[in-house]
């Protein structure tokens, strides 16, 4: 028959007894910190996705206020140029009229020059046709023969073109 060693016996109930007392003892909470790790690990995952996700959103909000901004610099650019090139224009145009302006106040001063030089003129050939003329006759003429003389003789330079000049 077989001889049975209570040693053996008590060996088994010991392990067995061992075993238990491990599971109860050690293999409940290191399953708890286990599965604690991977609930730890999966919220990590999903907070990272989550934090990723609004990274990309932000980071779109970003681009587009970039562009926007980009948008309004050009505006701003474009309204600085028309009101740059507006403002040329109005002070082209202030000063063709203030030259217009001054050429015909210069032709006008040119006008009044010339009709005193004109003016002066007459005066010095009738003054001096008097004299030629009382020379001439041998006698001092009176005021109205005199501006008749003057007449005459200015009539014909005119006529003749008086030399070139400009009447």
């Amino acid at each position: 028959m077989i001889d049975l060693n209570w040693t053996l016996v008590a060996q088994v109930v010991n392990f067995l007894i061992l075993v238990f007392l491990l599971k109860k003892i050690l293999a409940e909470p290191i399953k708890k910190a286990l599965d604690n790790r991977q609930s730890y690990i999966e919220d990590s995952i999903a907070t990272a996705e989550a934090d990723k996700a609004e990274a990309a959103t932000m980071k779109q909000t970003y681009h587009d206020q970039l562009m926007k901004a980009r948008g309004e610099a050009q505006e701003i650019i474009d309204k600085a140029t028309k009101f740059g090139e507006q403002t040329r224009d109005t002070i082209i145009e202030e000063s063709k009229e203030e030259a217009t302006k001054i050429l015909k106040q210069a032709q006008a001063e040119i006008e009044r020059e010339r009709a005193k030089a004109l003016a002066d003129l007459r005066n010095e050939v009738a003054s001096l046709s008097v004299l030629v003329a009382g020379r001439i006759i041998g006698q001092n003429l009176d005021a109205k023969g005199q501006d008749k003389l003057v007449e005459e003789f200015i009539n014909q330079l005119d006529s003749k073109g008086a030399g070139g000049l400009l009447c």
